[in-house]
Parts: structure tokens; sequence; C-alpha cells
């Protein structure tokens, strides 16, 4: 194989392998070359992915070492994209009752999809997690986006129970918004005990149903690594009964009368 091909070759094998620890001796063996060379190529492919803004690769040192994909977005294009993202949720006609936005055409778009997901998952790259999970059905194909740069499982929690999913555990929660009581099925089968979990949504108010989440993640003692939400309500915090949490955008005003809506970037930039 020419050098240039394995550059290629190489390069497609990282990115589709997130996170995961790729050893040089593998390598070596899989494209037929010296580790020395190997090394060189992966500084060659090191230094464009941190040109191009799409992450960089880990060198881990040591007999059992080698190197991991971190996705990740250039501070320019995350400005770019995010501001271009705020300027769409701005849209009058998105305002729906109860002080929500219409979003599901940006969760329709994959490459939007895509997009939110590298950028919330960058923001736990370096963390421990093992699966990534979220309540149906809007938050589904952002958690399969953000598990996909993560490299881990998604688990996907019910308001109803599934005959075809088994047995299952399920709590009563308050929601934050409505303070009405309501309920969440996961099944026994999804998640393994003691996991750490990186719990994402599309849109949180009060925070009622991350909560509870973290709720149902207690009976299986997994343990919440990350939160990550596309959209936060502003007008919200005060009664917020979650507080450690990213957000790619923030709805600061929604005036149904003007109609009007303010969208800033969230606090995944500060």
């Amino acid at each position: 194989m020419k050098r240039s091909e394995r550059l290629v070759a190489m390069t497609h094998y990282v990115l589709d392998q997130p996170r995961q620890m790729v050893s040089l001796p593998f390598l070596s063996k899989k494209y037929d070359a010296a580790k020395s060379s190997i090394s060189e190529d992966l500084a060659i492919i090191n230094k464009m992915f941190q040109k191009e803004g799409i992450g960089r690769l880990e060198t881990v040192p040591g007999a059992a070492g080698g190197v991991k994909y971190i996705p990740a977005f250039s501070e320019d294009f995350n400005k770019s994209f995010v501001g271009e993202l705020c300027k769409r949720l701005e849209d009058p006609q998105r305002i729906l009752p109860g002080g929500y936005l219409f979003m599901s055409d940006l969760l329709g778009e994959p490459e939007t999809v895509r997009n939110i997901g590298r950028l919330l998952a960058s923001a736990f790259a370096e963390k421990e997690i093992d699966a990534v999970m979220t309540v149906a059905t809007k938050g589904i194909p952002l958690a399969y986006a953000v598990a996909s740069y993560l490299n881990v499982p998604v688990v996907i929690v019910r308001r109803d129970p599934k005959v075809t999913e088994g047995s299952t555990v399920s709590i009563n929660y308050v929601s934050g918004s409505t303070r009405k009581i309501q309920t969440m099925v996961l099944t026994k089968r999804s998640l393994t005990e003691g996991s750490r979990v990186c719990i994402i949504d599309d849109f949180m108010k009060a925070g009622g149903t991350i909560n509870g989440m973290r709720s149902l993640l207690k009976e299986f003692n997994a343990e919440v690594a990350g939160i990550g939400v596309l959209a936060e309500a502003e007008d919200e915090e005060e009664d917020r009964v979650v507080d450690d949490y990213v957000s790619v955008v923030q709805i600061m005003n929604v005036d149904n009368r003007q109609p009007k809506i303010e969208v800033h970037p969230g606090n995944l930039f500060k």
C-alpha cells in the first residue's frame, strides 16, 4: 500500500472509532508498515484534523498505549454554526403554546443533527461515559448523534412500557414546568448496573424530565456523568431543578404578542 493510500485508509478508520484506543502494533499489522512509519502518518493526520477543526488524535504512551480520535469543532465553526442556528430559531412562526418552540424540522436534518451531536459530544469527550440516555421521542436523534461520537450505546426512556422490551423499572416524577406527576420507564436489560451515563434532551424548561431520568438512574445504581440539551428556556432559571448541564442555545425571550423570539448561544461556549 502506498503512503497516500495508507493515510486515507487510516484516517477513515480512526474517524469511525471515536474515543477508542487503537494500538500502534494493530495499525502496523493492519496496514503492513513499520511502527515508525505509522507514527509519522498519525502525526500528519493529527495535524490535519486540528487544522481542519474536526478534532485531534490523543496519544497514550506505553506498551498498552496508542492513539484515539477525540471529536471536536474549531472555535470559528462553533460560532458560525450556532449563530446560524440561533437565527433559524428566532423565526416567530416557531412559537408554540406554553413557550415551546417548533424544532422538529431541525431535528430531521441529518447534517444539523450530526453537528449538534459533535458539539455536545465534545463537551463530554474527556469523561468516562458508558451510555447516552434520552427520553422518547424528540431527543432520540440527538442522543444517537452524540452517542456516535462518544462511541457508546443509546438508552431510551419511555413514558409507557412496551411489551417487546420485557421487564422494566418505572418511577414517578414531578414535571418541572407543569408540576404534574408523570411516569417514565426503562427496560432492565438496557443499562448495566453502575454505568456512567450522559443525559441528552432537545429542550429543557425547569428540568423536571431530566431530574426524573436522574432518579431513574439511581434504580440502576448508575451515575450521571453529564447532561446536555439543545435548547434551554432562560425564563425558567429560578425554578430549575437541574443546574449542572450544558446547552447549545438559550431561549432568552418568547413574546407571543409581538410575536418575537430572542435566542443566544448556550452555556456550552462559556
